[in-house]
């Protein structure tokens, strides 16, 4: 960054934009070494700021914890809803037909977009449409691992007396 004699300021909508805790302290840190001024349109630090002020260096600060915060709650929640036996995250749109193709369109060497554009989706919301290329990927790499699981199992109980 480089203000050559020139009056620069950074005008950013919120300080949480630039960053938080030491990114935002170390974003400061160069601004102010390069004599670029601050200028927040809302937040908390509404108006025009020096980079190096002790203000925005605690805010920096409190936002990184702020985050942290958010995280842990966000954790805590999930954790609390699988307690209680609810599911996170979407709803299943794959099921052993679409399994069955997919490792069949694997066997011809196809691309992991190619046999998911060949796919459909068939229960559901997204009834109709095709499955991403990383659905495709997640599903062949579960049905891969319980596979060898299966084969592991069977060689363990063979060893057995």
């Amino acid at each position: 960054m480089r203000a050559s004699g020139v009056a620069v300021t950074l005008v950013v909508h919120e300080h949480k934009r630039l960053g938080r805790g030491l990114a935002l302290a170390e974003l400061a840190e160069q601004l102010r070494a390069c004599d670029v001024g601050l200028e927040f349109l809302t937040g908390e630090l509404q108006g025009s700021h020096d980079p190096s002020g002790v203000v925005f260096t605690v805010l920096a600060a409190l936002s990184g914890m702020e985050r942290e915060y958010i995280r842990d709650r966000n954790l805590e929640g999930h954790e609390a809803a699988r307690k209680n036996g609810k599911a996170i995250g979407g709803a299943t749109v794959t099921d052993e037909a679409m399994l069955s193709m997919a490792v069949h369109l694997r066997g011809q060497d196809l691309s992991l977009r190619e046999i998911a554009s060949r796919l459909v989706i068939t229960q559901g919301a997204k009834r109709g449409q095709h499955p991403s290329p990383a659905t495709v990927m997640r599903m062949l790499r579960d049905h891969d691992t319980s596979i060898t699981e299966r084969s592991v199992g069977a060689d363990d109980a063979k060893l057995r007396p």
